[in-house]
């Protein structure tokens, strides 16, 4: 649910519902069109599947799920494979945009963790439509040299001391989620007099924001730009990386797990390359080189064995024990009604 947006991995950009792509007829065995988000992918497996298949890859970006959406519903490009977040996979299911996926021929789905099929059924009830790619947290990132002691809870980035050195999500849901954690709601909730408190916390917080940002937070923070980050747990792995002063916490008010999953499109034009494709991001290696290219956690075990850094393989950040934590929910998809209120709630702060 993330992520970064540069395109350095665009293979073809999918111009129109011919999908003529990169100009080309595809391999011998057809092609696969495919919508992911922004660098998450490790290029390489995309070059070993097409080595290996002889299916030729269309790739296509976007930057959130909410711009992706629209997109597919409008049926103009017709894809074959899409990697949305858990609330708009369970949108989509709702308003029939998704195909069955036929298991028998996706074998390497045994790599995959069953707590994570578990808490796929909390937006794909059945494990008809769905198959986990990535999952992490959001937490807190911040800098140990500029802040005052450990941090435990969301309340910091409401305080003052910090004003022009916070980082928020410039993300509806992300947002609201941080206030009505903070106020001990549930971050799907819809009672208005809840979300009322929490969008007049925003406003409130809104002049000690430095930014509203989405893959800014990441290299802000590895610079030294800004003291706390609200981000997500996969980032928050490379931005360790890069400087020793960073430090992530899930708050102990509770957050957001949440869990990006392959999906195929009821008016996919190629959906056995699409399940041959998922099949292969779901064998271990290739599991494995796409978890060290974008750190975001990877819910396949086999390739969770493989990890050969021990500090990553048992790391809280990147496999959390999330039976410690109290409050953790998913997203669900709240209706158009409830996009509505929370679009319409947004707009005040930003406005304000």
């Amino acid at each position: 649910m993330k992520k970064i947006v540069c395109s350095v991995l665009v293979i073809c950009t999918v111009l129109s519902s011919l999908l003529t792509g990169c100009g080309s007829s595809g391999g011998e065995n057809g092609e696969v069109i495919v919508y992911n988000w922004g660098e998450y992918i490790d290029p390489e497996t995309i070059s070993m599947f097409e080595e290996e298949t002889g299916i030729k890859v269309v790739y296509d970006e976007f930057e959130t799920n909410e711009i992706m959406y629209p997109k597919v519903e409008a049926g103009a490009t017709a894809y074959d494979v899409i990697c949305p977040s858990d609330y708009m996979i369970q949108k989509m299911i709702d308003h029939d945009l998704l195909a069955e996926i036929n298991f028998d021929n996706i074998p390497n789905i045994t790599n995959i963790g069953q707590q994570y099929f578990d808490q796929s059924k909390e937006f794909d009830p059945e494990n008809k439509y769905s198959v986990p790619y990535c999952f992490g947290t959001v937490g807190i990132l911040y800098n140990k040299t500029m802040v005052d002691g450990p941090i435990d809870s969301w309340s910091v980035l409401w305080d003052e001391k910090y004003a022009d050195n916070i980082l928020m999500q410039d993300s509806v849901r992300d947002a609201f989620m941080v206030s009505l954690k903070l106020n001990n709601f549930s971050m799907n909730t819809l009672d208005e007099s809840e979300l009322e408190i929490a969008k007049n916390a925003l406003i409130d917080q809104k002049p000690l924001v430095q930014a509203y940002v989405i893959d800014q937070v990441r290299d802000k923070m590895i610079g030294g730009e800004a003291a706390i980050g609200v981000i997500y747990s996969g980032e928050a792995i490379y931005t360790q990386r890069e400087n020793a002063d960073l430090e992530y916490v899930i708050p102990k008010e509770g957050t957001n797990v949440w869990i990006d999953s392959w999906v195929i499109p009821k008016n996919a034009p190629n959906k056995d390359n699409a399940e041959a494709f998922i099949n292969f991001m779901c064998r271990e290696d290739i599991a494995l080189m796409n978890f060290e290219y974008i750190t975001y956690s990877t819910p396949n075990t086999a390739a969770q064995a493989l990890i050969e850094d021990e500090d990553i393989r048992n790391s809280k950040i990147a496999f959390p024990d999330l039976d410690q934590y109290e409050n953790l929910e998913t997203f669900k998809y709240l209706g158009a009604e409830g996009d509505t209120l929370y679009n319409e709630l947004w707009k005040e702060v930003k406005s304000d």
